[in-house]
Order: structure tokens, then sequence, then C-alpha cells
């Protein structure tokens, strides 16, 4: 056996519980601190329904809780935001000529466009300016964004 590399052994080391439990044993340690012994561990002393709440385990579980409840809302309200019918036709992306025609047609929001589509597509295509290819794309992209629109709105070719 190598000298000088192993740790010093105390054959009396003592240990102290936080409950004030006070015993002896061998270690490499000669004093040794503890949270939780045998004499108040709820296992070895029956109260099993008692929490133990070591360096704040409960209160970093309840942390965790509350940042996921709400990351859940800020989730559920970027959701609905992203669906809200009062967003602005120009986020469709249809192109100057089409979102300038809803625009002077009064059609500000996509909210509106989906009221005028529920009259059906020729409702829409009454719009000066806006054609076939562009309710095919607007449709396109608002499901793409989310918005439903039912089948009864489809272009007929």
């Amino acid at each position: 056996m190598k000298k000088g590399i192993h740790p010093t052994y105390y054959p009396d080391a003592k240990v102290t519980c936080a409950c004030g439990n006070t015993w002896t044993t061998g270690s490499t340690k000669k004093e040794i601190h503890t949270e939780v012994c045998s004499k108040c561990h709820p296992f070895f002393t029956g109260q099993q329904a008692r929490i133990i709440d070591i360096e704040g385990q409960v209160d970093r579980f309840y942390k965790k809780l509350q940042a996921r409840q709400e990351f859940l809302d800020q989730k559920k309200a970027r959701d609905t935001e992203r669906v809200s019918p009062q967003r602005p036709v120009a986020e469709l992306n249809l192109g100057a000529r089409p979102t300038d025609a809803l625009i002077k047609a009064g059609l500000t929001t996509i909210g509106q466009v989906i009221e005028r589509l529920a009259g059906g597509d020729d409702k829409l295509l009454e719009v000066e300016g806006f054609g076939r290819k562009s309710l095919i794309d607007a449709k396109k992209r608002m499901r793409q964004l989310g918005y439903e629109l039912s089948t009864s709105e489809e272009v007929s070719a």
C-alpha cells in the first residue's frame, strides 16, 4: 500500500444532527453535521405524514409549478393572439394590390375578411381588384395562421 495517499481516518468522529442528537462513528472527517437522523426522520418516528423540507425542496417544487403555469398561460395568450380576428389584413402577406383592394373595400382586419367569406367566395370576389388567385392565397395563409375556415368556403375551380 502506498503511503501518504489515503485520508486520515478518525475512529471517534462526532456526528451532530439538526435535532440535537449526537453520536460517534468512524469517518475521514472529524465532525459531521446532518439534517435528519434516525431520531427525527419521519420513517423511523412513525410521523410519515410530516413533510421534511430540506434546503427548501418544497419551495423549489412550488416555484417550478408556478413557472410551469405561467408558461402555459403565456402560451395560451400567444395562441389566442395569433388567431385574433383583430389582426390587420396586411399580416396575410398577400401582396400590395390585394391588400390595398381589401383595405379600400373597408376590410381592414382578418375577422372582417372571414365574415365576408361566410357569405361565400363570391362575396369576397366582388371586391374590386381582388381576384380568384388572391382569394386562394388569402385562404391558404389564414389556414396557416390557424384560422378556421369552413369547407363550404372553398373556391370552385
